[in-house]
């Protein structure tokens, strides 16, 4: 088949599945109604997207495009704490506004993982490194990444499941504000003054602060080798796994 009307196909399927998806009362479609649908045949599709996680992945994808573009051309500001809490609220709004895509994108169902699910963990943990730099983070940034994006997702999903238990949108931003005043601190604050607290934060923001201006003087060896050190002396301030 010429790639011209794989491509056709393609993007026939995902339009299907993607118009049953918003008025499915749960995030699934079946594979048969979407071939109906596009007016395809099944061979069709499994050739397209190797089976139906594989569709489904596709679909979520599609859907979180607009949305990752967004936060992928947004600027930083001088203060990534709040463009840490800009990126928790437009999270939130993009879930209540997608719900069956939001759903469908954090489902144990969906054995293929989502690029959206990695790329948006990526941006995360990036502005999670600008605040490490900056000196305003109390741990690691790899720490800090899980437990945001554990955090916003966890809210997310309580409000789309169980709409009766969570009607009020101001629990998410106090959830927000709950969770990243635990892991940041005011610029220019001291840390705080119990046994060993201070070591791991401040390892936390050199090793950032390196990652972003890598040390010249030092070999590619040299370097990792100082991230690694650092790495555990920022570690050190966590609880046991």
């Amino acid at each position: 088949m010429a790639y011209r009307e794989r491509m056709d196909a393609r993007e026939k399927i995902l339009d299907a599945a993607t118009e049953l998806l918003a008025g499915a009362p749960a995030a699934d479609v079946s594979t048969r109604a979407v071939c109906e649908a596009a007016g395809v045949g099944a061979p069709m599709l499994y050739r397209l997207f190797g089976d139906k996680a594989g569709l489904l992945a596709a679909v979520v994808d599609r859907g979180f495009e607009q949305y990752l573009a967004s936060k992928r051309a947004a600027r930083p500001s001088a203060d990534p704490v709040a463009d840490l809490k800009r990126g928790w609220d437009n999270h939130m709004r993009f879930a209540l506004d997608h719900p069956n895509h939001y759903r469908l994108m954090y489902s144990p169902e969906l054995t293929a993982p989502p690029a959206a699910a990695k790329e948006a963990h990526a941006l995360l943990h990036g502005v999670l490194e600008r605040c490490a730099a900056a000196g305003v983070l109390t741990v690691p940034p790899e720490a800090a990444t899980r437990v945001v994006m554990a955090a916003n997702v966890g809210a997310a999903l309580s409000m789309l499941t169980r709409p009766e238990q969570y009607p009020d949108i101001r629990f998410a931003a106090r959830l927000r504000d709950s969770v990243i005043d635990s892991l940041t601190r005011t610029a220019g604050e001291p840390h705080d003054s119990g046994p060993g607290s201070a070591v791991p934060a401040a390892a936390a923001t050199l090793a950032a602060r390196l990652r972003a201006e890598p040390p010249q003087r030092l070999t590619a060896v040299e370097a990792a080798l100082l991230q690694q050190w650092l790495g555990t002396l920022a570690d050190s301030g966590e609880p046991p796994a």
